[in-house]
């Protein structure tokens, strides 16, 4: 279930929850990848190639540590009548935006770790991106996945497609504005219902 509902508009953000599996990852990481080597090395190397060895990846740890809160709350998604933006960034800040016509699939995805802290990912890709491998969005720390996968469908159903290099095709100007009082009038019947 959503915190809150979702606003056209508004910003949103992932769910608290989203900070305590970052820190989670984090100590699987150590757990997994980090302790095995680090302790052999510290326990038969010497005092001063122990502490050169250990105090670097201790300082990485800690620094991960203070930085997944920053980072939690430098995320912000909205989605808007027309787009999907989203930002995000301690010091390299990201901002994006997605035109609807450019959706072509929205995707929830759900590790083992997202199903334990009970929330999921929506991956959003455009015409751009189809044949790579990563999504164009991924909007993490989504308590209620379906609802918004629908939400940002009902805009992509709503919109015509652009092709990829191409600009939208053109219609009569009586049709276009029959066509944009068509989206008015989904749009504020959308809106009615909620």
């Amino acid at each position: 279930m959503s915190l809150t509902p979702l606003r056209i508009g508004e910003a949103f953000k992932p769910v608290p929850r989203f900070r305590s599996y970052l820190y989670a990852t984090l100590v699987l990481t150590v757990v997994v990848l980090i302790l095995p080597w680090l302790i052999p090395a510290v326990v038969f190397t010497w005092g001063f190639v122990a502490l050169a060895i250990a105090l670097p990846v201790l300082a990485v740890i800690v620094f991960v540590a203070y930085w997944i809160p920053l980072y939690y709350e430098s995320i912000t998604y909205r989605l808007t009548v027309t787009e999907i933006t989203w930002q995000r960034g301690v010091w390299f800040r990201q901002t994006g935006i997605v035109p609807y016509n450019r959706i072509t699939n929205v995707d929830i995805a759900q590790g083992p770790l997202m199903r334990f802290f009970s929330f999921s990912a929506v991956r959003v890709q455009t015409a751009g991106y189809s044949a790579q491998a990563q999504a164009e969005i991924l909007l993490n720390g989504i308590a209620d996945p379906k609802d918004l996968q629908e939400k940002i469908m009902n805009f992509v159903r709503r919109t015509t497609p652009v092709a990829v290099g191409g600009e939208p095709e053109q219609l009569p100007a009586a049709d276009a504005t029959v066509e944009e009082l068509r989206a008015i009038r989904k749009l504020l019947e959308s809106l009615v219902e909620k």
